[in-house]
């Protein structure tokens, strides 16, 4: 039976809530696959229609759909898409994207600190609609001229989420004048501070251009490491095909010691058969601890069962 630590920010009669979260999201692993949706306000249309990309992907549904058929993953994105939908998709395990800003413009101009919405309402909105509401996300650019800010408000948002016993996942990405985005001490740097700011998970870059694939993996462990108790999920990184996208994640698992994959661009751009392939696929990687050919199977469509590792946790108090 595996055991998690509960941060004591949890108040007492909100560990079983917290522990209730956690369990919703990594399906008692502690590994967490997150299909992100917040890039629709991020990125605007240009990663949801043009060439290359499925017509279906243009309708803000297609992320609903994929999620459900996944075998696993948890929905991040912004409340309003969440509001619309989630009436339809009440099975799937919500994360709230509470921060944001489009990419229109000098990004260096852009104060994105303030979050769009409040945990407190966040925790009204989970009450009113009954949805699976479990942790509240917001990103933090680091080395920006807006960093102070960003760091008090995710500071309070994460202590204000685990307050209410929900979980915390910090977008954490170095960005600035003189800011060497792809170091990996610099990503490090970033997983460290998202443990001092107490998130359970953290999203970080992952060096996917470096021509020795498992010595990149192996130098990862630097970001995974000074994390500590919180959890790395790596970014899903620019269109790769399908098969390289389950290699780098079954390095990143078993070499770099992540726990997971956020994933946009990689997953949604693609018809709706083929990404809910691919995301059980990954979804068997994460949270079943299959094998890669296993995995390629799943996304070749060919018949394959994997046996879940074992699944009961408890929390340390």
């Amino acid at each position: 039976m595996k055991k998690f630590p509960i941060p004591l920010s949890v108040k007492p009669e909100k560990r079983a809530e917290y522990l209730k979260n956690f369990s919703l999201f990594t399906k008692n692993t502690g590994n967490l696959f997150l299909i992100a949706g917040d890039q629709k306000l991020e990125h605007l249309n240009g990663d949801f229609f043009g060439p290359g990309i499925s017509p279906e992907d243009n309708n803000p549904e297609h992320f609903f759909k994929i999620a459900a058929a996944s075998g696993g993953g948890v929905l991040a994105m912004h409340l309003g898409l969440i509001a619309q939908y989630g009436a339809n998709y009440r099975q799937l395990p919500y994360i709230i994207k509470l921060n944001g800003k489009t990419n229109l413009g000098p990004n260096e101009e852009k104060d994105s600190s303030l979050p769009l919405w409040s945990v407190a309402e966040i925790v009204n909105f989970k009450k009113q609609s009954g949805l699976k509401i479990g942790g509240v996300g917001y990103t933090l650019y680091l080395g920006g001229k807006y960093e102070a800010q960003m760091l008090a408000q995710a500071a309070k948002i994460i202590f204000e989420a685990h307050q209410a016993g929900l979980l915390a996942i910090l977008w954490v990405y170095p960005r600035g004048k003189n800011v060497k985005e792809e170091d990996i001490h610099t990503i490090a740097g970033g997983a460290g501070v998202a443990a001092c700011l107490d998130a359970d998970f953290v999203k970080i870059k992952y060096p996917y251009q470096a021509k020795d694939k498992k010595l990149a993996a192996l130098k990862f462990q630097e970001a995974t490491t000074a994390a500590g108790r919180t959890k790395v999920i790596c970014v899903g990184g620019s269109k790769q095909p399908a098969k390289e996208i389950l290699a780098f994640l079954k390095l990143q698992l078993e070499i770099g010691k992540s726990s997971g994959l956020a994933i946009g661009r990689n997953l949604h751009q693609r018809p709706l058969a083929e990404a809910s392939r691919l995301a059980q696929a990954i979804s068997a990687l994460i949270l079943k601890g299959a094998t890669l050919k296993e995995a390629e199977n799943i996304y070749l469509n060919k018949k394959i069962n994997v046996k879940k590792s074992s699944g009961k946790f408890l929390g340390l108090f």
